[in-house]
């Protein structure tokens, strides 16, 4: 493979340290300024219907950060069990929940407490007893082999410095023939060192972008068929995190697998 994010020089106690601080900002402040865009608008603008979420606790539309729609290419059924990675406020968990229906169960995993701690509040409020919130890290998922039908996550695979971990721990806690369903930030080109050493711009999902043919490969890698790839509607909205994503051709693509 080539130079990725896989194998950067990022200094990861403090690449944790930024995310956890943006996306703690994400979760309180969702009206304040980043370099990408939030919320309901930007749901809309992804794909997601507005019918769905008009069934969703308000306060998860309100913090949602994610790159892409992928619920299409899931299919979820009623009675599934799904596990999102990277769940934040909780709005694609309560989008799958609504998708599983009451006979099945949806996790939330996620790092950063404040954004725990606004899901459980919301999922206690709006009533959806099939959804769970609990903390972790996504390369070492601390949940039961092969127990979840589908795998989802949304702008956040980016955000890790071992990707081929966080493939290979969504095989493990999927059942054969279970789907991996994400939206993600890729690049067509590789990023400089300077762009992927710098951890700011990795919390803002640019400097962890692994170049598209290495995070497919990734995946297959760790016993996955690629079934679909598309790419999405998404743009950054500050100036430098457009001119990395215009430079070196950083976008969102939204993909389904199969293991």
């Amino acid at each position: 493979m080539g130079t990725t994010a896989e194998t950067a020089p990022v200094d990861r106690a403090e690449l944790e340290t930024k995310v956890k601080q943006m996306y703690r900002a994400v979760a309180l402040e969702p009206t304040g300024h980043y370099h990408f865009k939030m919320g309901r608008g930007l749901a809309e603008q992804l794909g997601y219907p507005p019918a769905l979420l008009d069934q969703l606790p308000a306060g998860a539309v309100d913090s949602f950060a994610g790159v892409g729609y992928f619920f299409d290419l899931a299919g979820l059924a009623a009675g599934e069990k799904v596990l999102d990675l990277g769940s934040g406020s909780g709005m694609d968990v309560f989008a799958a929940a609504v998708m599983v229906g009451g006979t099945g169960e949806v996790v939330g995993l996620d790092i950063t407490p404040e954004q725990l701690e606004k899901a459980e509040k919301l999922r206690a409020e709006a009533d959806f007893p099939q959804v769970r919130f609990v903390p972790g890290h996504i390369e070492t998922i601390p949940l039961s082999d092969a127990s979840f039908d589908c795998v989802i996550s949304n702008g956040v695979i980016n955000l890790s410095p071992e990707k081929h971990a966080v493939f290979r721990e969504a095989a493990r806690v999927l059942r054969p023939g279970g789907r991996l369903a994400v939206a993600d930030i890729v690049s067509e080109r590789p990023l400089t060192q300077k762009i992927v050493c710098n951890t700011e711009l990795w919390a803002s999902c640019i400097g962890g972008a692994a170049q598209t043919d290495d995070y497919q490969q990734m995946i297959t890698d760790c016993g996955f068929t690629l079934e679909s790839v598309r790419q999405n509607d998404y743009e950054f909205i500050s100036d430098s995190a457009r001119a990395a994503s215009t430079r070196y051709g950083v976008i969102s693509v939204s993909l389904l697998a199969r293991r």
